[in-house]
């Protein structure tokens, strides 16, 4: 087992990968701004409490006994994107709001930019740790 999968490392993993996706829809949202008919979508929030029933986090029970079954928890970790109702819509039926966007772009990327951080720091000390023990 690697560092790096450590449950802490994937779900910092998995929350940088629905950051991802998030930013693919609100690019998605902008490019389509003059498109008539076009709704604005959004990724559903991402939520530590669902990556816990989603994800592997690569726990296993041990068998004391012959007769044991061995257990793992397992899952998957698909982003689910929907279309959003908005209260402002264009004559042409586009429910884009560039401003809204935008700031919604802004606000992924500094939490994109957070998890990354941790993600590395984290790294980082574990490495010290190892480091200063040997």
């Amino acid at each position: 087992m690697t560092v790096t999968d450590l449950p802490l490392f994937q779900a910092l993993k998995s929350k940088m990968r629905w950051h991802q996706t998030r930013q693919g829809v609100l690019a998605e949202n902008i490019a389509n701004a003059d498109t008539p008919g076009y709704g604005a979508r959004e990724v559903k929030a991402y939520s530590f409490k669902d990556y816990l029933g989603r994800e592997s986090l690569a726990l296993t029970t041990d068998t004391t006994r012959s007769g044991h079954i061995a257990g793992q928890m397992s899952g998957t970790s698909d982003a689910k994107i929907e279309e959003v109702d908005t209260f402002e819509i264009t004559p042409s039926g586009n429910s884009v709001n560039l401003e809204e966007q935008m700031m919604k772009v802004t606000e992924n990327q500094m939490d994109f930019q957070a998890a990354s951080t941790l993600y590395t720091k984290g790294l980082g000390l574990i490495r010290t740790a190892l480091s200063k023990s040997a």
